[in-house]
């Protein structure tokens, strides 16, 4: 009778790497983000100040967020806007750059950022609209290359203000920052949650990809030759 080749014995082994090999895997997925989440924070947090007690800046750069279907608004973004205007009427900064997403027609973030700031006292000649602030590594770059800005306030709410500021500063803007969160939130956590993902994007992007945005002709806030202490001062209200 022919003689059967004897089989080769499994590895038992392969199976226990396999499943080694995916938790250091799904390991590195959980705890890469958290890592840089702590480390953004640990390095930014201190540029976090209030706006009684936020160094003077040029500008606030003033990041867009939903609109209600009405195109006013929401929430998070009257606590940017607001916040911005306060640091404005204390005279810690003499423009304010509403940066949102204006892709389309009957959606317009930086107008109703206006529109609102307007309506709390801050005159046009002092708010400059940006409409392709899309994401927050597209309003940075515009900030520093299309409208000159090398010195800012950034104004967002606590669980993004972070991030910004990381991007920002690498994309070579003298930053601080000031929370604007002023009410408890709907969907909070998630939006906390969700800045694990987005944190590991902006450190791609900013240390790796550094992707151009829409792009134009430059439009500096301030005339070339202001010197880096700002243009004169306006008087802090009384």
């Amino acid at each position: 009778m022919p003689v059967r080749p004897a089989r080769r014995p499994l590895a038992r082994g392969r199976p226990l790497r396999y499943l080694v090999a995916l938790a250091l895997l799904v390991a590195l997925l959980v705890t890469g983000p958290l890592a840089l989440r702590w480390w953004t924070n640990h390095r930014f947090g201190p540029l976090i100040y209030s706006v009684a007690t936020a160094p003077r800046r040029r500008v606030a750069i003033v990041f867009g967020a939903g609109l209600w279907p009405d195109g006013s608004p929401s929430p998070i973004l009257a606590d940017r806007v607001s916040t911005a205007v306060a640091l404005y009427e204390r005279g810690a900064v003499d423009k304010l750059l509403m940066t949102g997403d204006n892709r389309h027609l009957n959606y317009n973030e930086p107008g109703a950022m206006r529109a609102y700031a307007g309506a709390l006292g801050v005159p046009e000649d002092d708010i400059v609209l940006d409409y392709a602030g899309r994401r927050t590594y597209d309003s940075c770059y515009r900030a520093r290359h299309i409208f000159g800005v090398t010195d800012a306030v950034l104004v967002t709410q606590a669980y993004h203000l972070d991030r910004a500021l990381f991007t920002a500063h690498h994309l070579g803007i003298d930053v601080v920052g000031v929370a604007a969160d002023q009410r408890d939130y709907a969907q909070i956590r998630y939006y906390w949650w969700r800045e694990l993902a987005a944190t590991t994007v902006a450190y791609w992007q900013v240390l790796v990809t550094r992707p151009e945005p829409v792009m134009g002709e430059p439009l500096p806030i301030f005339d070339e030759g202001v010197s880096e202490q700002g243009p004169q001062r306006r008087p802090a209200p009384s």
